[in-house]
């Protein structure tokens, strides 16, 4: 036995109850007593995913060319041939009974699993969901208000968003998200099931905030301890100091100081030792107290599982089966075992039961399928050291045969043959092999099998056979999981795109902004033109102008040197507006854009004179606009002027409100009088250039207007929330200015809601329109995540 478990009884406990699980199991396998369970199995369920008639065996045909792996296509398909119902049912009974431990053959469980089927299925087919991605920020946030959780949902994006930036280029980002959006799910199943339809609004509403902090404060082992510890980030050193920390938590229930770092990962491990003991501290303080121990004894047991697996070296051709199975059973079992403890759920020997023993057979069909990425990471499971020493050790358990024991283990003895049960692990046994098959291609597919099924004849035969011909076994959660992953590495190279295009487009506004001297009149030059090219050359974010340009371009097609004058007449008006801003008369800033303003440069009638300049430039510069039609430019020119007007009405308003406390609706008013009107200009000017349809621009407009009001309140958030190296000039201002803002109106938390409200309107005004740029949806990233 392991020295660190010599004086640890949870882990001696538990390891002995795998032992005798393996024993039982090992049993069955030498004496094959599992292959005539199953072959009645296979020869009662075939009946349902079998078809031999032509006609069927045609439509099957149609099915395999009409079931990609897109999701709403596959969703639509699925209704319209009526498959929809039992695909869903099959797919949430598995759901209970992998991640609640329910037992299908209770009635209650299966009245639980159609009422949930039923409502999926609704949210699944209606015209709204259909339009947007599964489960999506604005869905999710749209749920959230729903059940009133808002400021929770708020959290986690923050800290969603966080753990992205933490997460090392060597390690999987995307995988990592989605294992802990999965752990936050998984933990939230389990207390919506517990919760019942008794409970208050009030409570309901206590128990979900609670359940999504502690499902992220749990999942959050997943990326920076077990990630992190099997990932080559780390040195050896480090490697081994960070365990030790682990372990000294677990067992001395505290997270003890990281000290002095040494190794060239300080900065990482100082930021993930921050998250995780946060995380630590947040758990311990919203479990009761007779559920700790539990909680330690099962974590302790899964980290040290996980432990005694990683430092196995996979050439070592000495290590025994229970070696090799032991930890396999313990950390599979106890990593769900953890959740019911850290959710504070009443004792329920039967999910403990059922837990323990179903934890290996998702273990192995997890290392089946990834088989040739451990063997190239040298990572030791039963599949990569069967495959590397079958030959040279005939004493080793063939794990594939094992995983059929589990099977058989799992539907007539732990389930008690349920009829509901056995359909649904035999589906989801066959539906791994067929994914399998098809990622490696039938040659390598057949060279595994050879391998694995060699003494499994003719038991091996039927399996194939089910491969090849049995129908509907495919499931949600597997769909759902390969869109999120299609998502999110979609979303993550759209938002490095947008990012680097920013980066582009503002380098060349930037190279357009100077204005040219005319040496005619060098009074003028060293003043007024000399200002002008002082407040633009400021380190400006160029949102405004940037959104013109990738409308203009990449949404439109239009030639991007005859747009140029309209770029820069927008980031002319812009910071002729910043000007009057910050004038003594007006916010009386004495900085922007991490400078000294400009009438601290020159003085105030400099700064006004300058203003009036650069509007007229902006006038001169749309009117040069000659590869468009006369009357369009025309029309251009009209509605940029009034706009110009709008926002001047929008400034006189902000001035007249100062120590006046105005209404929130007035405020939305007013912000977008000041912020969202030139958002809409520089969406709505392009448009007009393109002859684009009027719902096309009442599209764009909408989306200004919450655009708009979302940019303002995050601006205010940051006058009190922000750093001032970062935002280029002094937090405080608005208080000082006596003014009235989103925050002193509503208040934080009520303003950030507010803000994540006008995301998601934004978000769906182009939804609903005929044009969704996905630009346009990290413009709305960048505003509500950005810190200047």
């Amino acid at each position: 036995m392991n020295k660190n478990n010599q004086s640890n009884p949870g882990y001696q406990k538990a390891e002995q109850k795998a032992r005798d699980y393996f024993q039982m199991l090992f049993k069955q396998v030498r004496e094959q007593t599992y292959v005539p369970l199953l072959i009645n199995d296979f020869n009662s369920w075939k009946h349902h995913h079998v078809h031999h008639s032509p006609f069927l065996s045609f439509f099957s045909s149609q099915k395999k060319k009409t079931a990609p792996r897109d999701y709403h296509p596959y969703i639509q398909w699925l209704n319209y041939t009526g498959k929809l119902e039992p695909y869903l049912e099959r797919s949430i009974a598995y759901l209970f009974l992998r991640d609640l431990g329910k037992d299908l053959g209770e009635p209650e469980t299966q009245n639980q699993v159609r009422r949930v089927a039923s409502s999926l299925k609704t949210q699944l087919t209606t015209e709204k969901s259909g339009n947007q991605e599964p489960f999506n920020l604005v869905g999710l946030y749209r749920k959230s208000q729903e059940e009133g959780i808002e400021s929770t949902m708020i959290w986690l994006i923050h800290k969603l968003k966080n753990v992205t930036t933490i997460i090392p280029e060597e390690m999987d980002g995307v995988q990592a998200q989605r294992k802990l959006i999965k752990i936050i799910a998984g933990v939230l199943m389990h207390v919506v099931n517990e919760i019942g339809d008794e409970v208050t609004a009030c409570e309901r509403k206590k128990r979900l905030d609670i359940a999504i902090r502690i499902g992220y404060c749990y999942g959050l082992t997943y990326p920076f301890i077990d990630d992190l510890l099997d990932s080559n980030v780390l040195t050896p050193q480090e490697k081994h100091r960070y365990s030790d920390l682990i372990r000294t938590t677990l067992t001395t229930r505290s997270v003890p100081s990281l000290g002095k770092w040494t190794g060239p990962n300080k900065n990482l491990v100082e930021k993930v030792h921050k998250e995780l003991k946060e995380a630590f501290e947040y758990i311990k303080a919203h479990q009761r107290s007779e559920f700790l121990d539990s909680f330690f004894e099962q974590s302790y047991v899964f980290f040290h599982s996980q432990e005694v697996d990683r430092k196995k070296n996979v050439k070592n051709t000495s290590f025994t089966n229970e070696d090799l199975y032991l930890p396999v059973i313990l950390k599979s079992a106890s990593s769900r075992l953890i959740v019911r403890s850290v959710i504070s759920a009443p004792e329920d020997k039967g999910f403990d039961d059922r837990t323990f023993y179903y934890g290996i057979y998702n273990q192995l069909a997890d290392d089946f399928a990834d088989l040739f990425d451990d063997l190239e990471d040298g990572a030791v499971t039963p599949y990569t050291y069967y495959w590397l020493y079958h030959d040279k050790r005939p004493d080793l358990i063939n794990p594939f045969e094992l995983y059929w024991s589990v099977i058989a283990h799992l539907i007539h003895h732990v389930y008690r043959s349920d009829t509901m049960t056995r359909e649904v692990i035999l589906d989801r046994a066959i539906n791994g092999l067929k994914r399998y098959k098809a990622k490696m291609g039938n040659k390598k597919y057949k060279k595994v099998m050879d391998v694995f099924t060699a003494n499994m004849q003719p038991f091996n035969g039927l399996i194939q056979q089910m491969v090849k011909k049995a129908e509907d076994v495919d499931f949600f959660d597997k769909l759902l999981r390969d869109q999120m992953i299609t998502s999110l590495k979609q979303e993550r190279n759209e938002r490095e795109d947008f990012f680097e295009n920013i980066k582009q487009v503002r380098e060349q506004i930037n190279s357009l902004l100077p204005i040219t001297k005319t040496n005619e009149i060098p009074l003028l030059d060293e003043t007024v033109v000399e200002a002008a090219n002082y407040s633009l050359e400021g380190d400006g974010k160029r949102l405004r102008s940037v959104m013109a340009c990738m409308m203009s371009v990449k949404e439109y097609g239009l030639n991007q040197a005859s747009v140029e004058p309209l770029i820069k007449s927008i980031e002319y008006l812009h910071t002729a507006s910043l000007i009057f801003d910050d004038l003594p008369s007006q916010d009386n800033s004495l900085t922007r854009r991490g400078r000294p303003a400009l009438h601290q440069v020159y003085n105030v009638a400099i700064a006004e004179l300058t203003g009036i300049f650069l509007t007229q430039k902006a006038t001169a510069e749309q009117a040069s606009l000659n590869q468009f039609d006369s009357k369009t430019v025309l029309e251009l020119i009209r509605y940029s002027a009034q706009m110009t007007s709008e926002m001047c009405k929008g400034q006189a308003m902000d001035l007249a409100s100062k120590g006046k406390t105005m209404t929130h609706k007035e405020l939305n008013l007013l912000c977008f009088y000041k912020t969202g009107m030139a958002f809409e200009a520089a969406l709505v000017m392009p448009a007009i250039l393109a002859q684009a349809k009027a719902d096309e621009i009442a599209a764009l407009k909408k989306f200004a207007w919450h655009a708009g009001i979302a940019f303002q309140i995050q601006d205010d958030l940051l006058d009190i929330e922000g750093e001032e190296h970062l935002l280029g000039k002094p937090v405080g201002q608005d208080a000082e200015n006596n003014r009235s803002t989103f925050v002193s109106i509503l208040g934080i938390e009520e303003a950030k809601k507010g803000m994540w409200d006008h995301y998601c309107s934004a978000i769906e005004a182009l939804q609903h329109g005929q044009r969704n740029p996905a630009f346009l949806k990290h413009v709305m990233d960048y505003i509500v995540h950005r810190d200047y």
